[in-house]
Formats: structure tokens, sequence, C-alpha cells
């Protein structure tokens, strides 16, 4: 399903979607040219928002018409197209692209994009913690003992903790509880970003408490890299590896933008 979605969302291979060698393909394969002139944003005859460009709705790479459930999500798809230059180029248009995955993929597999999601809550990132040293400990501790504290109170689901990498059961009350509360995420713009939050996070409740307003995206994706910020103040950073996760990030942010959106 992950690969699914991935080939929904980019029209290219998964080895493709590594953000050096998008780069390198797009150097030898030409961006299709602008081809229209005017944006803009109209009620659709069967409900919901659509884009047009030059009076024509815009379609999925499925075929599919692009209908949003609200103007201020259509605005977000609208913006994008506005902003290209001369060329098209889909790497700038994360929410275009994650609107179109929405709507080929999504629409059509929501139970098994669901089940995805709640795999990762059944090994969360956040219920691994580090048995040392003390100060990575207690920044692993600050930034995700308030989420483990939300998702009780809010969900009614309450975690364990593991030292190191072995994976630990979680109870099976608390994945139950976890699943009926993502069921009530299920419309498909929602779960689509809330896919593609879980997958960049490796959390899905960090993802979850994003959508509930009760953790910043920024927050979120700092929450997200303790570990590597961790590593990176000992050892340095990677040029190419930053790059990959700044190209990461703008798609998080993107999906954090389409869930706000949404609201």
């Amino acid at each position: 399903m992950r690969d699914l979605l991935n080939d929904l969302e980019s029209g290219k291979t998964p080895a493709e979607l590594d953000p050096i060698r998008r780069a390198q393909s797009t150097i030898r394969k030409p961006l299709p040219k602008r081809f229209y002139k005017d944006v803009s944003v109209s009620a659709g005859e069967e409900g919901g928002f659509a884009v047009q460009l030059d009076g024509k709705t815009v379609r999925t790479p499925g075929g599919n018409a692009v209908l949003l459930p609200n103007e201020a999500t259509a605005h977000l798809v609208a913006e994008e197209y506005g902003a290209q230059g001369e060329h098209i180029d889909p790497a700038t248009m994360p929410v275009t692209r994650l609107v179109n995955t929405a709507v080929d993929g999504v629409a059509v597999h929501s139970q098994a994009v669901l089940e995805d999601v709640l795999r990762y809550a059944t090994g969360d990132l956040v219920c691994y913690r580090a048995e040392t040293p003390e100060r990575l400990v207690a920044l692993q501790a600050q930034a995700w003992d308030p989420v483990l504290d939300w998702a009780q109170s809010h969900m009614g689901a309450h975690f364990v903790l593991a030292e190191g990498v072995i994976h630990v059961e979680q109870p099976r009350e608390t994945i139950a509880a976890v699943s009926a509360y993502l069921r009530q995420k299920s419309e498909p713009f929602r779960l689509a970003a809330l896919h593609v939050m879980t997958s960049l996070m490796g959390s899905a409740l960090l993802a979850l408490a994003v959508d509930a307003g009760a953790l910043e995206p920024e927050a979120a994706w700092a929450a997200a890299h303790v570990d590597e910020d961790w590593n990176i103040s000992m050892w340095g950073e990677d040029g190419e590896a930053a790059q990959r996760r700044a190209f990461r990030q703008r798609d998080m942010m993107a999906a954090a933008k389409l869930l706000a959106a949404l609201d």
C-alpha cells in the first residue's frame, strides 16, 4: 500500500522518490511547459470546489476531476498551480500531489491506508527510548512524554515504553482505542495527509496529535528527529542527508497545511 500511494503521489518509481535521484532525473528529463494563464477556484457542479486552469477543471493523473471539500483546500492547490513559472515542476507542488493521492488512491483503498497508519502505532517511534546517554534520554522524554499523555487522555490509549529497538507488544486495548479514533478520520483527504505525516515521521501519534491541534507541525517534526538531531550535534550533518530531510519536511508541512484547511 505504501508503494501504491507513493507511485500515485509522484508518478515515479520508489527509487526516484529519493530527492537526490529526483533532482538528477529532472535534469535528464525536461519539465513540461506551463500551458495555462489563469488559475481560479469555483464551486463544483456536484458539490465541493474545483481548481480551474483557463476555465477547465484540474484532473488527477488517473483522470479524475479534483473536487476539494471546501474553498480553503481548493485555494491551496490553486496557489501551487499559480506559483509555477515557465515550466510545471511537480516537486514544488506537495499539496497537489497529496490531493491527487487522496482522489486516485486513498478514496479507493481507505481501509488499507487506515490499517497502514495503525501499524505505525503498534511500534510507534515515541515508545522506543534510549538507555543512554542521560541527555538524550531527557530530550526524548521532553519531546515524547506529552504526546503519550495526550494519547491516553484524548484516545484512552495507554502505551508501553521500551528501551532500545527490541519490539514491545502494545496492549490490545491500546491499539483498539487508536483504531476507533482513527476511523473517525477516514475521509480521504484527511487520511491521506495523516498517512503522509505518519510515514515521514515514523509516528502515528505525532501525526494524530497535529491533526487534533495538540501539537504544532514544527514541534512534531522536531520531536520526530530528536535522535537524528542528537547525532548531528555529536558528529555533524551530511549535506545530502540534510537535503533529503528538507524535502521530507516540505511534504510534511504541506500535509499539515491541508489538515488545517480541512477544519
